[in-house]
């Protein structure tokens, strides 16, 4: 339960509240995550209990009602720390509680929402397949209507929290019409199966999940909305929420990053000063600054606009390829800046390298926001 004194603070009290979250409790934890395997569960309840599960809903629905560009800044502060511990919550406030707050039935809203919002009930959005990932068109799980409602079949994998959900939207066709629909499942309902991959290049401490639906049956009331043919259109609600929230993702990394590096940067000695001094190793920093300050820049303005005018889906598009390539550069200087030391031993700026690659590729590739942004642009220019 989201803390009374946490619904009482204005924004700026919260902000500064996430950033000493950050500096002082999950950057510390963060070598413990690493020997564990996983988030201690202690900090995704102080998560709950800070309010971060209900940072996108509104306040009717238990959450804190901030506006995108107030998600946008916290997601920065917070990010800063590793990717992993936003993995825990960040399919709940973001794919999956859009959809359901912008085309959820009334009871649904009301009985998922202050769930969501409380951190009670972490849910993941159940999409990609073998042959659907950035092509979400083609996925192949069906859901057959059997009178009584529906019979779920097929398999989803890279689904985040989908190994500890309470709650899967799993996107299935209908066997009769070959729509698309999104359904509201329990994950421990009898046919649901899921497992996490033995080895994660990235992310190991928040493994993603494949999960197999065998005969799996639902109710009417778990087709989100009550109408069946809807699910692209709610799905990507939460995608292009998701990834105004990923391209601040990659700023907040980016900033550590960029910390991290110039404070090796200062203290490491070579050819009798420190490396701050040699031009090479300036010119990698002051770029990177710039590159930074560029995809905040883009980040906060696009929020702006998606407050003003709900989500601008090009600009949203350009936001999270830029800065999701800026953060990978950033990583990649980083380790070259740290030497031996971005390559062996425990210094985070390694870890962070391998953990960012991810964001150029969940929430669309970057290759599909080239393409989409270079067929919008007759438009866009016109």
């Amino acid at each position: 339960m989201v803390a009374a004194r946490i619904r009482a603070m204005g924004f700026a009290d919260y902000l500064a509240t996430i950033r000493a979250f950050t500096d002082e409790e999950l950057i510390p934890a963060e070598p413990e995550m690493v020997r564990r395997g996983e988030v201690p569960p202690a900090l995704v309840d102080r998560m709950a209990e800070l309010g971060l599960f209900g940072i996108t809903l509104d306040r009717e629905h238990g959450g804190l009602g901030w506006s995108v560009e107030e998600q946008v800044r916290l997601t920065m502060e917070f990010t800063r720390a590793s990717l992993v511990y936003r993995s825990r919550f960040s399919t709940t406030i973001g794919l999956v509680s859009q959809a359901v707050a912008a085309h959820g039935t009334p009871d649904q809203r009301a009985r998922l929402l202050p769930e969501f919002a409380s951190g009670r009930t972490v849910a993941a959005f159940a999409l990609t397949e073998e042959s659907a990932g950035t092509d979400a068109t083609a996925v192949r799980t069906t859901a057959a209507a059997d009178g009584e409602g529906y019979v779920l079949n097929g398999r989803k994998r890279y689904i985040t929290n989908g190994h500890w959900a309470d709650v899967l939207l799993v996107f299935a066709r209908h066997a009769e019409s070959a729509e698309l629909s999104a359904f509201l499942v329990d994950r421990t309902a009898p046919g649901v199966s899921t497992r996490v991959p033995e080895q994660m290049n990235g992310h190991a401490e928040g493994p993603v999940a494949e999960i197999d639906l065998v005969d799996v049956r639902v109710g009417p009331e778990a087709l989100l909305g009550g109408v069946e043919g809807q699910g692209l259109r709610q799905a990507m609600r939460g995608i292009n929420h998701a990834r105004i929230h990923v391209a601040a993702t990659a700023v907040g990394q980016g900033t550590r990053l960029l910390q991290e590096a110039t404070a090796h940067a200062a203290t490491r000695q070579q050819f009798g000063q420190p490396l701050l001094e040699l031009g090479a190793l300036q010119s990698l920093l002051g770029r990177s600054y710039a590159e930074l300050e560029a995809g905040r820049a883009l980040a906060l303005d696009c929020a702006r606009e998606f407050d003003r005018s709900g989500p601008p889906r090009e600009r949203i598009s350009a936001a999270k390829l830029y800065c999701t390539e800026m953060a990978s550069v950033l990583a990649d200087r980083a380790v070259q800046i740290l030497g031996g030391a971005g390559i062996v031993g425990p210094h985070p700026v390694p870890r962070m390298w391998r953990d960012v690659r991810a964001l150029r590729i969940y929430e669309g590739a970057s290759q599909l926001h080239e393409r989409n942004l270079a067929r919008a642009l007759p438009a866009l220019l016109a």
